[in-house]
């Protein structure tokens, strides 16, 4: 099943972001977990990264919540929301 876990920055934290970049990477590169789809979030500008994207193939909803907790963005205290949904893509590659 698929799903969507969209992540939205507190406010003002790009350092923040910037500061466990490498270690997110990283995390994210050696998930057991199935992404179709990831990257970055941009505000109004294009500019500047605010938030983080993810369709992710996973065997429950459980699986995704677990990922994005242990996430070291999460960890961190970057994410000011998180919000996963189960998805069906009807359109694309």
């Amino acid at each position: 099943m698929l799903f969507v876990m969209y992540c939205l920055d507190k406010p003002d934290s790009l350092e923040l972001r910037m500061a466990n970049r490498e270690d997110h990477l990283k995390y994210v590169g050696a998930l057991s977990l199935d992404i179709q789809i990831a990257g970055p979030v941009f505000d109004a500008t294009g500019e500047n990264m605010c938030g983080s994207l993810f369709v992710i193939e996973a065997n429950n909803i459980e699986e995704v919540r677990t990922a994005g907790l242990n996430d070291p963005y999460q960890k961190a205290g970057l994410f000011s929301s998180v919000d996963i949904r189960p998805f069906k893509k009807v359109v694309g590659n």
